[in-house]
């Protein structure tokens, strides 16, 4: 799956990152690759979330689509 992270400088230094897709899901870091490997680590973690507090009832289906 693929996702856009928008990547902004902090005004204390480093950078830090949101995935607008996914709402709430932000992350930092000190340098722009380890920033982009923590939103990448974000944004995982609030999928498998979301993906457990999902309760399908029997006309739901969960599926995974590549956009």
């Amino acid at each position: 799956m693929k996702l856009k992270a928008l990547i902004h400088p902090a005004e204390e230094g480093g950078f830090w990152a949101e995935v607008p897709a996914l709402p709430g899901c932000v992350s930092e870091g000190d340098t722009f690759d380890e920033t982009v490997a923590n939103i990448r680590e974000a944004a995982e973690g609030w999928l498998e979330v979301a993906a457990e507090r999902a309760n399908p009832d029997a006309q739901t289906q969960v599926v995974e689509v590549e956009v």
